[in-house]
């Protein structure tokens, strides 16, 4: 990228605003991507992706792969209230 020459005050102001803007835009994109992420490191996503990835190696994987969503439905509030139990000392 070459050295830009601007012939008014203008010029420069309405670069200025196209460069804000883009910073804007990429910070919002950051942002995005960071609860995206956030979103898929569930322990329910890590769990079922694990599943799933498990379950289409063996026979029957169709099978194992329907009934993941109600088991982690089921399974993850008790594992986390024994954990939560757990650190009280309960």
């Amino acid at each position: 990228m070459g050295i830009k020459k601007y012939t008014s005050y203008s010029q420069i102001d309405r670069e200025l605003e196209i460069l804000k803007i883009e910073k804007e835009i990429s910070y919002e994109k950051l942002v995005f991507g960071v609860k995206k992420t956030k979103e898929n490191l569930t322990p329910q996503n890590i769990v079922s992706d694990l599943i799933s990835t498990y379950s289409s190696a063996i026979p029957y994987g169709a099978l194992v792969s329907a009934s993941v969503p109600f088991v982690l439905n089921k399974a993850i509030p008790f594992i986390k209230n024994w954990f939560t139990k757990r650190k009280r000392g309960l």
